[in-house]
Parts: C-alpha cells; structure tokens; sequence
C-alpha cells in the first residue's frame, strides 16, 4: 500500500465479491463456510479502504437472482448477513463509516430489514467513507424502476418528458446522490458484470482476478489499485489532450 499514489485511489470501489463456494469446494468444506470466511474478508477490505480514504465504497452481496439458490443456503446467507450487519455496526462507528443499502429491500425478511434500518440510522451522522451493500439487486430492475418512476411523473404531469436527460434518470436510480464508480474488481476469475450497476459502470474501470474473495486480502486490492493507477482514463478523450490539458488540442 506504501508504493500507492494516494491521489490516484478511485473515489469510488465497486466490488463483486465471488468464489466463496468454489473457496468451500477446493476444500471439501460446506458453502456456508465459505461464506463465512468471506464475511471476514468483507471486513478487511472495508478497513483499508475506509484507512485510505476511500470515499465509497459498494459490494454486490445478494443479487435478484441468487434467490433462486437452494432455500437452505439463501435461509443461511440471510442469517449471516443479519449477524455482520449487527456485529460490524460498532465497527462502522469507530470508523466514521456510513451504511447504506441498494435493491429492493422488501424482498429481504423483516428481521433483516430492522438491523439494516437501525444500522443506517445509527451510521447516518458519520462523514466517512459510504459502504452500501446491494442486497437482492439487479440492475435491469433497477433501470425499469426508474423509468417507471419518470414515467409515472410525466403522466401525473409532473415532468416534461423533453427534460429527461442522464441527470434526471440518474438521480432516479437506486445509487442517486452517488458519484459512478471509477473501478470495479470481480473475483474468482469470472469476466462479467452479472446485472450490476449496468448504468453506473459506463466509464469505469475492470479488473479481474482469479484470487476467489475469502483469498482476497490487502495486497491483492493493492495490487488492484496499482493496475488502475497504471491506466490512462481519457473519457473519450485523446491522450495528448489529457497532457497539454487542453480540450481542443
């Protein structure tokens, strides 16, 4: 972490969190233990990137179709997530950390919504880095949910269609308030976005690894952090522009 530019860290992380199974797998141990080492790892990462100064941080937890895992695992999964949430609220305090969570909570069971409510709520006056989980999401439901939303305003009257434009469908969105994020890391080797933040991620960077999560300690989100800063962002830009700073060169 020593080697990083502290200037150049992404504002803000996404991460999609895989291999916990196939980490249970390789060695003979039941998936939910692998869920839980990965539950460890959750709590490292957030550190050191809450450490570094991170401004946002967002991990796909639980996504729309993990629901249809086996009921055994998804009862298991929601009972571990309850339990983080509770444990790790102390944690957030100390740490200056704001708790935060995308998707539609209402599929979640009741239980678990009250600890994520109470840990909002106790998080809320912090000024530190901003965890959100994205728990039963998906990003597709997510975009027709907000055009649903615009929608329902034109037709109420509310909106004038012609002024719909990226910042309105944006603010619309489950993340509003949010700033894109600038890199998203997958673990576990797999090269896809699974459904997560489709709008959001236009412009970010990815990095993938073969490393599966409950594996994924400080050095390899080093190591992540090192390849972003080694990349030239030009947002359609040329690279002479971004070097003399001018926008017509």
């Amino acid at each position: 972490m020593d080697s990083l530019e502290r200037k150049n860290l992404p504002v803000h992380l996404a991460v999609i969190m895989d291999g916990n199974g196939r980490w249970a797998k390789q060695r003979m141990l039941r998936r939910i233990v692998g869920h839980q080492k990965g539950v460890e790892t959750v709590r490292v990462i957030v550190e050191e990137c809450s450490r570094l100064g991170i401004g946002y941080l967002t991990l796909f937890a639980f996504s729309a179709e993990n629901w249809l895992r086996p009921k055994t695992e998804v009862k298991a999964l929601m009972a571990l997530l309850k339990q983080y949430i509770r444990g790790e609220t102390a944690r957030m305090m100390q740490n200056n950390i704001r708790f935060n969570v995308i998707g539609n909570r209402c599929d979640l069971p009741e239980d678990v919504n009250l600890e994520i409510e109470s840990a909002i709520q106790k998080t809320a006056g912090n000024r530190g880095m901003l965890l959100t989980l994205a728990l039963s999401y998906g990003s597709r439901q997510e975009i027709v949910t907000a055009a649903r939303k615009l929608a329902r305003e034109a037709a109420e009257g509310k909106l004038d269609p012609d002024t719909i434009d990226e910042g309105s469908f944006t603010g619309s969105l489950f993340t509003a308030g949010i700033p894109d994020p600038d890199l998203l890391i997958r673990t576990s080797g797999e090269m896809r976005i699974s459904n997560f933040l489709l709008w959001q991620l236009a412009y970010a960077e990815l990095y993938f690894t073969e490393v599966n999560w409950p594996d994924f300690d400080r050095n390899e989100l080093a190591r992540a952090f090192r390849d972003f800063q080694s990349r030239e962002r030009r947002f359609g830009k040329t690279s002479e522009q971004l070097c003399q700073g001018d926008p017509e060169a």
